[in-house]
């Protein structure tokens, strides 16, 4: 692995970021406080998945956790009870420490090593799949602390059935969901073992970044975008979008050709 060569990078506080070829692995790294989200985090998540976009070289990214026992224990409640902070209710503004709410164009995987709560559930929604180590656990203990949960749960409804959702949501840190329920319930696509972890999302994202990166990026656009559209509206623009690219990019051209010929594609980057 490579570090110091790309500006995703950093070096960043509270963050340990690597590179190896086309893959990013972003690791929440303030094991100390169960890898707690601070403002600071968030500051510095922003400014990776920004990096990590503009990256031609960067095709897919990991996101884990630091130490085996959190992938991310929620927001630091210390910030969180701190009234003095400028916050305000703009969603855009406040919001954007994850890769849906940068708004980026390419793949990224959550890899959940240990306790998965509260906030940490925003990379679980976020990120097109997640896996998780069989040590792993999930709660959403907002309303033990007094607040709300609502962020959170609206991104898992798109997945999660709403009875577990909602029972996750109201009991609170009494509902500890294991590894294994997580992946009945549609948390996460693929338990392994801990230890196998790291190997296990290094391998998915291989398999990722052997894609063409405008394809997968106009699929991740179709598939998201159609969530907020009727059903056949949805379709058509999905048609609309798979047009333009068989239309107008090489790689369409590019993948039908190099399978004919039995070798690797060569991908515009």
């Amino acid at each position: 692995m490579t570090t110091g060569e790309h500006p995703v990078t950093g070096p960043w506080e509270t963050l340990d970021v690597t590179v190896d070829g086309p893959v990013a692995t972003v690791e929440l790294n303030r094991p100390d406080r169960l890898n707690a989200l601070s403002p600071l985090m968030q500051q510095e998540l922003h400014q990776v998945w920004l990096a990590y976009d503009a990256d031609p070289q960067l095709r897919v990214a990991v996101v884990t956790g630091a130490g085996d026992r959190a992938f991310c224990s929620g927001a630091d409640v210390s910030t969180v009870a701190d009234t003095s902070r400028n916050r305000t209710s703009d969603y855009d503004r406040e919001n954007n420490f994850t890769p849906v709410q940068a708004g980026i164009r390419k793949p990224t995987i959550c890899a959940v090593n240990g306790v998965c709560a509260g906030a940490g559930l925003h990379f679980v929604s976020d990120c097109d799949f997640a896996i998780a180590a069989d040590s792993a656990t999930f709660l959403d203990p907002h309303v033990n602390v007094g607040q709300v949960s609502a962020l959170e749960p609206i991104g898992l409804s798109r997945t999660v059935p709403l009875g577990h959702l909602m029972r996750m949501v109201l009991v609170g840190k009494g509902e500890r969901i294991t590894a294994e329920r997580a992946e009945a319930i549609g948390l996460v696509t693929e338990v392994v073992p801990a230890a196998d972890l790291r190997k296990r999302a290094a391998e998915l994202a291989a398999m990722v970044a052997e894609g063409s990166p405008e394809a997968i990026a106009i699929s991740r656009q179709a598939v998201l975008e159609s969530l907020s559209l009727p059903h056949h509206e949805a379709l058509r623009r999905g048609f609309v979008l798979l047009r333009a690219h068989a239309d107008h990019h090489p790689d369409a051209q590019e993948g039908p050709r190099a399978f004919a010929e039995r070798r690797p594609p060569r991908w515009q980057v």
